[in-house]
């Protein structure tokens, strides 16, 4: 095996071993953590993240996925808040102060000017008596039994694990709050995300003459016209109401062919598959993505609110459509 593969599987070993570590120590610490966060976004106050070196990086990476599901949070260079920028720091703020070590001095000598605001310091820390820790009013326990690095020294696996650490505080929070799919849809306006989560299964789906809809009257010879016309590979198929009542493919075609010499002219609803997969047109095209994804369909049926099938989302499209 090649030395650098050995090096990189060692790595993943030694990061992944730091967050089997930490996620053993959740706890209480935690849960208070969690509920900090609420209790502050509910007031209309904000998350103020501060760090220094790498702890500053990693703080940017958190406050931005706070941010994205709807928990406010800012990001506050400890250098840059004792020349001016502290003016973002208000009462009722929560500060998230990010220090492996707990010293960092840029950090301490911080404290006492966020200590002139009505604020509680949460700290992510691998040193719970550190000066940090000390003058917190709580400490989530950030500590790795080493770092990736060889010489155990470059910050590797404390930064991996400080991350995580920051993705379960957002995401418990987000649920907490009861964040929604189309709360993170309004954040996300832009690319794949937004596209996804801002579009309307009816802008996406197949309608009119391409969206092949036949009444279980017919046979299947004339149904299969129908899907024909529409270059489609399915139809959907109505009962008298003109509602959904199942859906035919040519999947279905070919194997009823196998058993039945007659199935041309067989009646569409003695061969249809019943209480097929649909959708709402005025759903959001990501709940169709994951529709295809779950159900391993070839073809969505799309109906309006009085279940008449409107169109017809087919998995070839989402790759044009930047869906998947």
């Amino acid at each position: 095996m090649s030395s650098h593969l050995r090096h990189a599987r060692e790595v993943f070993r030694v990061e992944r071993e730091a967050l089997r570590a930490v996620e053993r120590r959740l706890g209480a610490p935690f849960v208070q953590a969690v509920n900090l966060a609420v209790e502050t976004l509910a007031r209309g106050s904000k998350l103020v993240v501060v760090g220094i070196g790498k702890s500053g990086i990693i703080g940017r990476k958190i406050a931005a996925t706070l941010s994205s599901t709807g928990s406010t949070a800012v990001v506050l260079d400890p250098i840059d808040a004792l020349h001016g920028d502290l003016g973002i720091v208000h009462d009722g703020d929560l500060v998230l102060a990010l220090s492996y070590s707990g010293e960092s001095d840029e950090l301490i000598n911080l404290l006492p000017a966020l200590r002139r605001f009505s604020v509680r310091i949460l700290a992510w820390t691998a040193s719970p008596r550190s000066m940090l820790a000390r003058h917190s009013d709580l400490v989530l326990d950030v500590a790795v039994p080493k770092e990736a690095c060889p010489f155990n020294l470059a910050p590797t696996a404390s930064t991996t694990a400080c991350l995580v650490l920051g993705d379960a505080l957002a995401m418990a929070v987000m649920r907490a709050r009861g964040f929604r799919e189309r709360d993170f849809a309004q954040r996300h306006p832009s690319g794949a995300i937004g596209r996804a989560l801002l579009m309307r299964v009816s802008d996406v789906m197949r309608r009119d003459h391409r969206n092949p809809v036949a009444p279980s009257t017919l046979t299947v010879k004339e149904a299969l016209l129908v899907m024909t016309r529409a270059k489609s590979g399915s139809v959907s198929v109505t009962g008298p109401s003109g509602r959904l009542v199942g859906v035919f493919t040519d999947g279905d075609l070919r194997r009823r062919m196998s058993t039945d010499d007659d199935v041309l002219g067989r009646r569409l609803s003695r061969v249809m598959t019943r209480r097929p997969v649909s959708i709402r047109e005025d759903a959001l095209a990501v709940e169709a993505v994951r529709l295809f994804h779950e159900r391993n369909i070839d073809d969505l049926i799309v109906v309006n609110a009085r279940r008449q099938p409107v169109g017809l989302v087919d998995s070839q499209d989402l790759p044009r459509l930047k869906l998947l």
